[in-house]
């Protein structure tokens, strides 16, 4: 079994704090790695970091949904080159994180990969798709170091 380590994808990012208040917790290298290690090839990805409002009136303009969720991805392009724009709204993300009992550092990561995975064509509104996406996802997330995001308490 060959241990080598099949290069990253080259990413160009573009990372914005419209709310900064987890600018510190999402510094540039941290997000381009989680990002580069769900690219399957070339990306051109902004990232931008937004409060609720923001977050609510993008949901609502693009998706006819009147809340803030925790993530959108708009994507423009998966071929030749991913283009993205990945926007996360801090305050759904921080109490998505405590309500989950994990940190700030791996829902971010976790909704970075989604988010990625989402701009190269993935989707979960079909059970088989969400099982496809949920396992690409666990298995990305626990290659960066972070546990598997959708493990589940034994009955």
């Amino acid at each position: 079994m060959s241990t080598k380590k099949l290069p990253l994808a080259e990413l160009r990012l573009s990372l914005q704090f419209a709310d900064a208040r987890h600018r510190a917790q999402l510094p540039r290298h941290k997000v381009a790695r989680w990002i580069r290690h769900a690219l399957d090839t070339e990306g051109e990805i902004t990232v931008r970091i937004v409060g609720a409002e923001e977050a609510r009136e993008l949901n609502r303009s693009f998706r006819g949904k009147d809340y803030a969720t925790n993530v959108l991805t708009f994507d423009y392009d998966d071929d030749p080159v991913v283009l993205a724009d990945l926007v996360l709204c801090a305050e759904v993300v921080e109490r998505e994180a405590q309500e989950q009992g994990k940190s700030l550092e791996a829902h971010y990561a976790h909704l970075l990969v989604h988010g990625t995975l989402h701009a190269q064509g993935w989707d979960h509104e079909e059970e088989r798709e969400a099982e496809a996406m949920e396992a690409r996802e666990s298995a990305l997330l626990q290659g960066l170091g972070f546990a598997d995001p959708y493990e589940r308490e034994p009955k």
